[in-house]
């Protein structure tokens, strides 16, 4: 497994930077002298999250006994599906219904450690099982990335403004893309490559 691919496909499916008007919609309740300290908290449960998974994926991946080639294939699937959100957003409605200080959920579990980074966790422990240490390096960089951009995102939303974010957002979907197409050609190369019986 590739250490900068790897970071770059957890950092583009955790979009720090298409969720900086989400967060400071959600923190918008909470006192401006405590925003700062919740969302380092929920940065760091979210590492806590990531990491329980990380330790736990190939185990449960074991159970389910997935083939590589399987994985391959149904990862670029699903990154292709996360990437095409990207480019054409829908309305990311949780925050209007949010009130309150948030605590794990929503910022936490499921903006930053949400079901496609935990997805995206597992294809990756499946095609590279002997690369745990490497794969923690990968999660730890792409949260460390990720959370100082959300723990500035007041700052990058006044310089990027709304439309910023935006194209940012979308062009980071494009680069998913890629990265889901490649995977997918990975995962049918191996199948096609396989011998018969």
């Amino acid at each position: 497994m590739d250490l900068f691919s790897a970071v770059v496909t957890l950092f583009l499916i955790m979009d720090p930077i298409g969720n900086i008007p989400l967060f400071l919609s959600i923190l918008k309740p909470v006192a401006p002298e405590r925003r700062r300290r919740v969302l380092l908290r929920e940065v760091v449960l979210a590492y806590v999250v990531l990491l329980v998974f990380l330790g736990l994926g190939n185990y449960l991946l074991r159970f389910l006994g997935l083939e590589q080639e399987t994985i391959s294939i149904a990862g670029g699937i699903v990154l292709f599906l996360i990437a095409i959100k990207m480019i054409f957003p829908v309305d990311k409605g949780p925050a209007e219904s949010f009130e309150g200080e948030p605590f794990l959920v929503p910022l936490a579990v499921p903006l930053i450690a949400g079901p496609s980074t935990l997805a995206a966790l597992l294809l990756l422990q499946r095609t590279a099982p002997n690369d745990t240490a490497l794969l923690f390096i990968a999660v730890t960089v792409a949260w460390a990335i990720s959370g100082l951009i959300l723990l500035s995102s007041t700052f990058f939303y006044r310089i990027l403004g709304e439309r910023g974010v935006v194209a940012m957002e979308r062009l980071m979907g494009m680069l998913l893309v890629m990265v889901a197409v490649q995977m997918l050609l990975n995962g049918v190369k191996t199948f096609l490559a396989r011998p018969a019986g």
